[in-house]
């Protein structure tokens, strides 16, 4: 565990949500490890109770990249088809005032929907500047969707009342962002985003999921 995390910007108020978080681990817990700046920290911080208390813990990652960072950690993996998780620990880009998120920037999203719906109590760690008063003030809906069918999809979430949609492009290659399950990410607007709207989106054929999390009342621990 010699990676240094002190270049991550405001590293001393994440770390100390991080170790607030971390004294809750019990002996054995699995743990849903997601992903962001604040949750890398925290993994650290619990990788480090982990190992200084020998505390037998095992983390199930939302991502090949929070795989990798566990590694790097020293902490044991598991997996949803081995293990349920006790307990979950993730970031949002949104939160509204009911504790209902948009998630997705990191384009994990399917599984971690995966693994907070598995949790038995869920934590997402936040900065002020994540609050909303409606979710889609500052942040499109990531929405998960088979390429081939791109333009149907498209059609149907306009029925939703969605203004506007375009498909993530990639930073470091030309095209569009690939996910982890092979498919693309649309960022989609809504004219307004109701209650119905996650369960709604996830209906349509071709879509595998949505970075909506409605109603998973998880604990806000805010940096």
């Amino acid at each position: 565990m010699t990676k240094d995390l002190t270049d991550i910007s405001n590293y001393t108020a994440k770390k100390a949500i991080a170790d607030k978080l971390a004294e809750r681990a019990e002996k054995g817990d699995v743990i849903g490890a997601g992903s962001g700046s604040t949750s890398l920290i925290a993994l650290y911080a619990l990788a480090q109770r982990d190992r200084d208390e020998n505390l037998g813990l095992r983390f199930i990652p939302t991502s090949i990249e929070i795989q990798w960072a566990c590694r790097e950690a020293g902490v044991q993996t598991t997996s949803l088809d081995q293990e349920k998780p006790i307990w979950c620990f993730d970031g949002a880009d949104e939160v509204d005032p009911n504790g209902n998120l948009i998630k997705g920037r990191g384009g994990a999203m399917y599984r971690e929907k995966l693994v907070m719906h598995a949790s038995r109590e869920r934590f997402i760690l936040v900065d002020n500047s994540k609050f909303v008063l409606q979710l889609g003030e500052k942040f499109a809906v990531p929405v998960e969707c088979s390429p081939q069918m791109r333009h149907i999809v498209e059609g149907d979430l306009k029925k939703l009342n969605a203004l506007d949609m375009t498909v993530r492009e990639g930073t470091g290659k030309d095209g569009p962002v690939i996910t982890e399950s092979g498919y693309i990410i649309l960022d989609v607007h809504f004219k307004q985003i109701t209650a119905d709207h996650e369960m709604k989106i996830s209906s349509i054929p071709g879509i595998l999921d949505s970075g909506l999390f409605w109603g998973y009342d998880p604990n806000i621990l805010t940096v």
